[in-house]
Protein backbone atom coordinates (compact mmCIF):
# COMPACT_ATOMS: atom_id res chain seq x y z
CA UNK A 1 0.00 0.00 0.00
CA UNK A 2 0.96 3.85 -0.44
CA UNK A 3 3.63 4.74 2.27
CA UNK A 4 5.51 7.82 3.31
CA UNK A 5 8.39 7.39 5.22
CA UNK A 6 10.81 10.01 6.74
CA UNK A 7 14.46 10.66 6.73
CA UNK A 8 15.65 12.88 9.90
CA UNK A 9 19.20 12.97 11.03
CA UNK A 10 18.43 17.33 13.08
CA UNK A 11 19.59 19.16 10.60
CA UNK A 12 17.66 17.59 6.89
CA UNK A 13 14.63 16.17 6.65
CA UNK A 14 13.22 13.85 3.54
CA UNK A 15 9.77 11.98 3.27
CA UNK A 16 10.00 9.63 0.65
CA UNK A 17 6.95 7.42 -0.54
CA UNK A 18 7.19 4.09 -2.10
CA UNK A 19 4.66 5.29 -4.41
CA UNK A 20 7.47 5.88 -7.24
CA UNK A 21 10.40 6.09 -5.08
CA UNK A 22 10.11 9.95 -4.83
CA UNK A 23 11.16 12.22 -2.57
CA UNK A 24 8.15 14.50 -1.33
CA UNK A 25 9.54 16.56 0.62
CA UNK A 26 13.17 17.62 1.81
CA UNK A 27 13.77 20.32 4.38
CA UNK A 28 16.82 22.12 3.98
CA UNK A 29 18.16 24.89 6.20
CA UNK A 30 19.25 28.39 5.08
CA UNK A 31 22.13 31.04 6.06
CA UNK A 32 19.84 31.46 9.24
CA UNK A 33 19.31 28.13 9.81
CA UNK A 34 15.19 28.68 8.93
CA UNK A 35 13.80 25.58 7.12
CA UNK A 36 12.50 25.53 3.92
CA UNK A 37 10.82 22.18 1.95
CA UNK A 38 13.03 22.85 -1.32
CA UNK A 39 11.05 20.53 -3.62
CA UNK A 40 8.21 20.57 -5.46
CA UNK A 41 5.59 17.56 -4.71
CA UNK A 42 2.08 17.00 -3.41
CA UNK A 43 0.54 16.88 0.24
CA UNK A 44 -1.40 13.78 -1.17
CA UNK A 45 -0.23 10.44 -2.49
CA UNK A 46 -2.84 9.96 -5.52
CA UNK A 47 -1.25 12.38 -8.12
CA UNK A 48 1.84 10.35 -7.61
CA UNK A 49 -0.48 6.96 -8.15
CA UNK A 50 -2.77 8.33 -10.95
CA UNK A 51 -0.22 10.09 -13.77
CA UNK A 52 -1.11 14.11 -12.72
CA UNK A 53 1.81 14.18 -11.06
CA UNK A 54 4.60 15.68 -13.46
CA UNK A 55 7.17 13.18 -12.50
CA UNK A 56 7.36 15.15 -9.37
CA UNK A 57 10.32 13.48 -6.82
CA UNK A 58 10.36 10.10 -8.56
CA UNK A 59 12.72 7.56 -10.02
CA UNK A 60 11.77 7.10 -13.83
CA UNK A 61 12.40 4.10 -15.74
CA UNK A 62 13.24 1.37 -16.89
CA UNK A 63 14.47 4.11 -19.71
CA UNK A 64 14.77 7.68 -18.22
CA UNK A 65 14.02 10.32 -21.64
CA UNK A 66 12.77 10.06 -23.90
CA UNK A 67 13.22 6.96 -27.08
CA UNK A 68 13.13 8.15 -30.89
CA UNK A 69 9.37 6.40 -31.99
CA UNK A 70 8.80 3.70 -28.66
CA UNK A 71 11.18 1.59 -30.79
CA UNK A 72 14.43 -0.15 -30.76
CA UNK A 73 15.91 -3.59 -32.03
CA UNK A 74 18.11 -5.71 -29.59
CA UNK A 75 19.67 -9.22 -31.18
CA UNK A 76 17.84 -9.00 -33.88
CA UNK A 77 14.21 -8.55 -32.09
CA UNK A 78 12.42 -5.02 -32.61
CA UNK A 79 11.00 -3.73 -29.48
CA UNK A 80 7.46 -1.46 -29.35
CA UNK A 81 7.05 0.44 -26.74
CA UNK A 82 4.09 2.80 -25.02
CA UNK A 83 4.43 5.95 -27.09
CA UNK A 84 3.08 8.20 -24.00
CA UNK A 85 4.59 11.36 -25.07
CA UNK A 86 3.73 11.75 -28.90
CA UNK A 87 5.77 10.49 -31.35
CA UNK A 88 8.37 9.18 -28.45
CA UNK A 89 8.21 7.13 -25.26
CA UNK A 90 9.30 9.29 -21.99
CA UNK A 91 10.59 7.78 -18.74
CA UNK A 92 9.66 4.58 -19.05
CA UNK A 93 6.21 5.18 -21.17
CA UNK A 94 2.58 4.86 -19.78
CA UNK A 95 3.25 3.31 -15.97
CA UNK A 96 6.71 3.69 -15.47
CA UNK A 97 8.61 3.07 -12.28
CA UNK A 98 7.33 6.57 -11.04
CA UNK A 99 3.74 5.30 -11.40
CA UNK A 100 4.34 1.81 -9.16
CA UNK A 101 4.30 1.15 -5.57
CA UNK A 102 7.89 -0.12 -4.77
CA UNK A 103 8.37 -2.39 -1.96
CA UNK A 104 10.06 -0.96 1.44
CA UNK A 105 12.66 -3.67 2.00
CA UNK A 106 14.82 -2.06 4.99
CA UNK A 107 13.80 1.55 7.19
CA UNK A 108 16.59 2.29 9.49
CA UNK A 109 15.88 5.29 11.80
CA UNK A 110 19.47 5.36 13.35
CA UNK A 111 22.40 7.94 13.16
CA UNK A 112 22.41 7.28 9.40
CA UNK A 113 19.20 6.93 8.63
CA UNK A 114 18.03 5.11 5.17
CA UNK A 115 15.29 3.46 3.54
CA UNK A 116 15.97 0.93 0.50
CA UNK A 117 13.34 0.09 -1.88
CA UNK A 118 12.56 -2.69 -4.37
CA UNK A 119 10.58 -3.19 -7.35
CA UNK A 120 10.58 -6.18 -10.05
CA UNK A 121 9.83 -5.22 -13.40
CA UNK A 122 8.60 -8.32 -15.32
CA UNK A 123 9.10 -9.21 -18.90
CA UNK A 124 7.10 -7.34 -21.44
CA UNK A 125 6.31 -4.19 -18.87
CA UNK A 126 5.90 -1.25 -21.02
CA UNK A 127 7.11 -3.47 -23.71
CA UNK A 128 10.58 -4.01 -22.71
CA UNK A 129 12.44 -7.08 -22.50
CA UNK A 130 13.10 -9.28 -19.69
CA UNK A 131 12.90 -9.48 -15.95
CA UNK A 132 14.49 -6.80 -13.71
CA UNK A 133 15.29 -6.51 -10.31
CA UNK A 134 15.57 -2.90 -9.46
CA UNK A 135 17.06 -1.51 -6.16
CA UNK A 136 16.74 2.04 -4.50
CA UNK A 137 18.72 3.28 -1.44
CA UNK A 138 17.71 6.80 -0.10
CA UNK A 139 20.48 7.72 2.97
CA UNK A 140 21.51 10.55 4.74
CA UNK A 141 25.14 10.09 5.40
CA UNK A 142 25.96 12.80 6.63
CA UNK A 143 24.53 16.02 8.44
CA UNK A 144 23.65 18.07 5.48
CA UNK A 145 23.77 15.03 2.65
CA UNK A 146 21.12 12.97 0.81
CA UNK A 147 22.36 10.28 -1.08
CA UNK A 148 20.45 7.75 -3.68
CA UNK A 149 21.97 4.27 -4.75
CA UNK A 150 20.18 2.78 -7.74
CA UNK A 151 20.78 -0.78 -8.53
CA UNK A 152 19.22 -3.01 -11.46
CA UNK A 153 19.99 -6.41 -12.11
CA UNK A 154 18.17 -7.99 -15.72
CA UNK A 155 17.61 -11.98 -14.71
CA UNK A 156 17.02 -13.38 -18.16
CA UNK A 157 17.30 -10.69 -21.37
CA UNK A 158 19.46 -8.33 -21.86
CA UNK A 159 17.45 -4.93 -21.58
CA UNK A 160 18.04 -0.99 -22.14
CA UNK A 161 18.11 0.53 -18.46
CA UNK A 162 18.84 3.81 -17.18
CA UNK A 163 17.37 5.34 -14.39
CA UNK A 164 17.19 8.58 -13.49
CA UNK A 165 15.99 10.62 -10.51
CA UNK A 166 13.69 13.04 -11.21
CA UNK A 167 13.32 15.79 -8.40
CA UNK A 168 12.35 19.87 -9.18
CA UNK A 169 14.34 22.32 -6.92
CA UNK A 170 13.64 25.43 -5.74
CA UNK A 171 16.21 26.26 -3.06
CA UNK A 172 14.49 29.68 -2.13
CA UNK A 173 11.84 26.97 -1.08
CA UNK A 174 8.97 25.07 -3.36
CA UNK A 175 6.14 27.54 -2.62
CA UNK A 176 8.70 30.88 -3.51
CA UNK A 177 7.88 31.20 -7.26
CA UNK A 178 10.25 30.72 -10.25
CA UNK A 179 14.19 29.96 -10.40
CA UNK A 180 15.07 32.15 -12.59
CA UNK A 181 17.12 33.94 -9.90
CA UNK A 182 19.01 30.82 -9.23
CA UNK A 183 22.67 30.70 -10.37
CA UNK A 184 23.66 27.59 -12.11
CA UNK A 185 27.13 25.39 -12.73
CA UNK A 186 26.92 22.82 -15.10
CA UNK A 187 30.47 20.52 -15.56
CA UNK A 188 29.77 19.75 -19.03
CA UNK A 189 31.31 21.37 -22.01
CA UNK A 190 29.03 19.40 -24.33
CA UNK A 191 25.20 19.01 -24.82
CA UNK A 192 23.99 16.32 -27.31
CA UNK A 193 21.18 18.74 -29.38
CA UNK A 194 17.51 17.74 -30.02
CA UNK A 195 15.52 17.81 -33.24
CA UNK A 196 11.96 19.01 -32.91
CA UNK A 197 10.56 16.45 -31.13
CA UNK A 198 13.37 16.55 -28.53
CA UNK A 199 15.12 14.01 -29.82
CA UNK A 200 19.02 14.03 -29.73
CA UNK A 201 20.72 14.24 -33.31
CA UNK A 202 23.80 11.97 -32.38
CA UNK A 203 25.83 15.13 -32.41
CA UNK A 204 27.85 16.37 -30.16
CA UNK A 205 27.96 20.28 -29.73
CA UNK A 206 30.56 22.60 -27.72
CA UNK A 207 28.65 24.98 -25.23
CA UNK A 208 31.24 27.90 -25.30
CA UNK A 209 29.69 31.21 -26.94
CA UNK A 210 25.75 29.64 -26.45
CA UNK A 211 23.24 30.06 -24.62
CA UNK A 212 24.20 26.27 -22.43
CA UNK A 213 27.78 27.39 -20.95
CA UNK A 214 27.42 26.93 -17.35
CA UNK A 215 31.27 26.08 -17.33
CA UNK A 216 30.72 28.99 -14.80
CA UNK A 217 28.24 29.82 -12.64
CA UNK A 218 25.64 31.75 -14.18
CA UNK A 219 22.01 33.06 -13.43
CA UNK A 220 19.49 31.04 -15.38
CA UNK A 221 17.31 33.76 -16.45
CA UNK A 222 20.15 35.56 -18.07
CA UNK A 223 19.91 33.62 -21.47
CA UNK A 224 16.93 31.29 -21.24
CA UNK A 225 15.09 33.90 -23.59
CA UNK A 226 17.74 32.15 -26.19
CA UNK A 227 16.28 28.99 -25.73
CA UNK A 228 13.16 28.27 -27.51
CA UNK A 229 11.05 27.18 -25.14
CA UNK A 230 13.54 27.14 -21.98
CA UNK A 231 16.07 24.15 -21.02
CA UNK A 232 15.59 20.54 -21.38
CA UNK A 233 18.78 19.23 -22.44
CA UNK A 234 21.25 16.12 -21.98
CA UNK A 235 24.65 17.58 -20.91
CA UNK A 236 27.48 15.18 -21.49
CA UNK A 237 29.97 15.57 -18.41
CA UNK A 238 33.67 16.17 -18.31
CA UNK A 239 35.77 14.40 -16.47
CA UNK A 240 35.83 16.49 -13.22
CA UNK A 241 39.08 16.56 -10.88
CA UNK A 242 36.74 17.57 -8.52
CA UNK A 243 35.59 13.70 -6.90
CA UNK A 244 33.97 13.10 -4.25
CA UNK A 245 33.03 9.68 -2.33
CA UNK A 246 34.24 7.81 -6.06
CA UNK A 247 31.60 10.69 -7.48
CA UNK A 248 32.08 13.89 -9.64
CA UNK A 249 31.18 17.14 -9.47
CA UNK A 250 28.14 17.39 -12.00
CA UNK A 251 26.02 20.51 -10.82
CA UNK A 252 26.44 23.27 -8.23
CA UNK A 253 23.05 25.17 -7.69
CA UNK A 254 22.64 28.69 -6.04
CA UNK A 255 19.90 30.52 -4.52
CA UNK A 256 20.52 34.33 -3.62
CA UNK A 257 17.71 35.09 -1.63
CA UNK A 258 17.91 31.88 0.64
CA UNK A 259 21.91 31.52 0.12
CA UNK A 260 21.39 27.87 0.05
CA UNK A 261 23.67 26.04 -2.31
CA UNK A 262 22.95 22.52 -3.35
CA UNK A 263 26.47 20.30 -5.20
CA UNK A 264 25.18 17.44 -7.36
CA UNK A 265 27.87 14.44 -7.31
CA UNK A 266 27.16 11.64 -9.59
CA UNK A 267 28.71 8.45 -11.68
CA UNK A 268 26.50 8.80 -14.76
CA UNK A 269 27.71 9.83 -17.91
CA UNK A 270 25.08 12.69 -18.67
CA UNK A 271 22.53 15.28 -17.45
CA UNK A 272 19.57 16.34 -18.06
CA UNK A 273 19.13 20.15 -17.18
CA UNK A 274 15.44 20.90 -16.96
CA UNK A 275 14.14 24.56 -16.34
CA UNK A 276 10.05 23.18 -15.70
CA UNK A 277 8.53 24.97 -18.50
CA UNK A 278 5.91 23.16 -18.88
CA UNK A 279 4.44 23.42 -15.37
CA UNK A 280 0.98 25.50 -15.49
CA UNK A 281 -0.43 26.49 -12.63
CA UNK A 282 -0.51 23.10 -11.10
CA UNK A 283 -1.45 23.29 -7.27
CA UNK A 284 1.13 21.74 -4.69
CA UNK A 285 1.97 21.23 -1.30
CA UNK A 286 -0.16 23.94 1.04
CA UNK A 287 -2.14 25.08 -2.17
CA UNK A 288 1.21 26.75 -3.79
CA UNK A 289 0.57 26.97 -7.36
CA UNK A 290 3.84 25.83 -9.64
CA UNK A 291 4.14 27.94 -12.83
CA UNK A 292 6.41 27.79 -15.46
CA UNK A 293 10.37 27.57 -14.36
CA UNK A 294 9.38 27.04 -10.40
CA UNK A 295 11.57 24.16 -10.44
CA UNK A 296 14.71 23.04 -12.05
CA UNK A 297 15.89 19.34 -12.86
CA UNK A 298 19.23 18.21 -12.92
CA UNK A 299 18.40 14.22 -13.39
CA UNK A 300 22.05 12.20 -14.35
CA UNK A 301 21.56 9.71 -16.76
CA UNK A 302 22.17 7.95 -19.69
CA UNK A 303 21.76 9.72 -22.91
CA UNK A 304 18.65 10.15 -24.38
CA UNK A 305 17.79 7.76 -26.96
CA UNK A 306 20.60 5.70 -26.47
CA UNK A 307 18.96 2.76 -27.90
CA UNK A 308 18.68 3.84 -31.00
CA UNK A 309 22.46 5.88 -31.27
CA UNK A 310 25.19 3.62 -31.39
CA UNK A 311 27.62 6.50 -30.82
CA UNK A 312 26.78 7.12 -27.45
CA UNK A 313 27.60 5.03 -24.30
CA UNK A 314 25.18 2.18 -24.22
CA UNK A 315 22.60 2.00 -21.82
CA UNK A 316 22.21 -2.28 -22.63
CA UNK A 317 22.56 -4.43 -19.58
CA UNK A 318 23.02 -8.67 -20.09
CA UNK A 319 21.64 -10.77 -17.18
CA UNK A 320 24.90 -11.27 -15.05
CA UNK A 321 25.92 -7.71 -15.33
CA UNK A 322 24.24 -5.31 -12.69
CA UNK A 323 23.43 -1.51 -13.81
CA UNK A 324 24.71 1.18 -10.74
CA UNK A 325 23.81 4.46 -10.35
CA UNK A 326 24.53 6.88 -7.21
CA UNK A 327 23.92 10.33 -6.95
CA UNK A 328 24.70 12.67 -3.76
CA UNK A 329 22.79 15.86 -2.96
CA UNK A 330 25.03 18.19 -0.62
CA UNK A 331 23.11 20.88 0.58
CA UNK A 332 25.01 23.71 2.36
CA UNK A 333 25.11 27.70 2.67
CA UNK A 334 26.81 30.50 1.06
Amino acid sequence: SPELLELDNGRIRARISNVGAAVTSLLVPDKNGVLADVVLGFDSLDPYLNGTSPYFGCIVGRVANRIKDGKFTLNGVQYSLGINNPPNTLHGGFKGFDKVIWEVTEYNKGKTPSITLKYYSKDGEEGFPGDVSVTARYSLPSSMELKLEMEAAPLNKATPISLAQHTYWNLAGHDSGDVLAHSIQIRGSQITPVDQISIPTGEFMQVSGTPFDFLTEGEIGDRIGQVPGGYDHNYVLDDSREVKSGLRHVAKVTDPSSFRVLNIWGDAPGVQFYTGNFLAGIVGKGGAVYGKHAGLCLETQGFPNAVNQPNFPSVIVHPGEKYMHTMLFEFSTK
